[in-house]
């Protein structure tokens, strides 16, 4: 059986999630309020080591300096008291009515100009706090019809955002980082930057690229119909993986924020095994929070949100555990071998070797036998899917 979850897991839940009262467009709260030391003692409790925070999340939007301060001072009080940390923070330019057409690529300046100094100020709170990376979701940037916005104009105005963000840290000597979440729709039609391809590219046309990662969620890309770990295995490759949000998604449909480990159950495997070993052949791995960015369902009570926080955790280490068997299995390893994943490693090119020397080799074209993979010659994938399988569903 899984281990209990600990501080070293670095499991970390973001404070509207755990506090999510159930509203959805069809209907009002389920469930009352969360009060945030409330939330911080019982996510120490159960084993998580940090939250994660809009600046919404833990003042409402309009407080007063005097509301807002108190509530700061409730958070790190319970910070201390329970040894939580905050490893990430994140503003909400998507809520309130002023960003209704987005924050930083509004058609309005001034609303932009407003968007950019609320975000400097939970910075300097975000610093404050100790938090390393700060998410930006772009949830309003982007329009529903097609001459709403000039979408290169709106790429400029977000890179003018950015960039300005980046030099104020520096500036200020903050140690931290910058990931950008990526998600295709819900709620504009077309959200800018829609997937991580997106992110990754835009990212190398900023001034300070190295300051700027993403923040990929599992729901997010797979509503795009994509391959979750498969994205973040680029993002890894690149360099770019900051932070990432864990949840469960089935199929191409709403934003449906389950449980991790209550969607597509194969990616999430591999997910797992990727983040913890680096994939197949080893590699780079991830070292930073496993973050949890779901919704409780609509259908619990409070009891019923602690169940589904507990229920986040114990599905990574169940998968994790599931990993390490599927690798320290010896058939799992001949079957890689058999299947030539290792192979993959091996440059196409021999050490030195030129264009004018492949085009010399006969064995590479003139010489090789194409037509003697018709009917032979099987890679042997569905074998290896099929241990993978066993030793997810515990047969193995």
């Amino acid at each position: 059986m899984a281990a209990q979850p600990t501080r070293e897991d670095k499991f970390s839940f973001g404070l509207w999630t755990v506090g999510y009262n159930g509203t959805d467009p069809f209907g009002g709260p389920t469930r009352a309020p969360l009060d945030v030391v409330h939330v911080v003692e019982k996510l120490s409790e159960l084993g998580a080591y940090g939250l994660t925070f809009h600046d919404d999340d833990l003042f409402a939007f309009g407080s007063s300096e005097q509301e807002r301060q108190t509530q700061i001072d409730r958070l790190k009080q319970a910070l201390s008291d329970t040894g939580v940390i905050v490893p990430m923070v994140t503003t909400n330019l998507f809520s309130p009515p002023v960003f209704k057409d987005g924050g930083f690529t509004s058609n309005d300046r001034a609303v932009r100009r407003y968007a950019l100094r609320k975000v400097l100020r939970n910075i300097d709170l975000a610093a404050e706090l100790g938090a390393k990376t700060f998410v930006m979701w772009g949830g309003r940037e982007g329009a529903e019809y097609s001459f709403s916005k000039d979408v290169r104009l709106q790429l400029e105005r977000y890179r003018e955002a950015v960039n300005l963000l980046a030099d104020y840290t520096t500036s200020k000597g903050y140690d931290m980082r910058f990931a950008i979440e990526p998600k295709p729709n819900e709620p504009r039609g077309d959200i800018l930057l829609p997937t991580l391809g997106h992110a990754i590219a835009f990212i190398e046309t900023l001034e300070r690229p190295e300051l700027f990662g993403v923040n990929p969620e599992v729901g997010h890309e797979q509503m795009a119909g994509l391959s979750f770990s498969s994205g973040i295995a680029q993002a890894l490759y690149q360099g770019k993986l900051f932070h990432i949000d864990l949840n469960g998604q089935r199929g191409i449909k709403y934003d449906q924020d389950l449980v991790f480990g209550h969607g597509e159950l194969y990616d999430a495997f591999a997910l797992v095994d990727l983040l913890e070993h680096g994939g197949p052949n080893g590699g780079q791995a991830y070292d930073g929070p496993r973050h949890f960015d779901y919704k409780p369902s609509r259908t619990e009570d409070e009891t019923g949100v602690w169940e589904s926080v507990a229920a986040n955790m114990r599905n990574y280490l169940l998968l994790k555990e599931r990993a390490q068997a599927f690798r320290a299995d010896p058939e799992v390893q001949a079957a890689l071998a058999r299947v030539q994943v290792p192979e993959l490693a091996k440059p196409t090119l021999n050490e030195g070797e030129t264009f004018d020397d492949l085009l010399a080799d006969r064995s590479a074209f003139e010489d090789f036998d194409a037509e003697g993979y018709f009917n032979d010659k099987g890679f042997g994938f569905v074998q290896l899917q099929q241990l993978a399988t066993e030793h997810l569903l515990g047969a193995r």
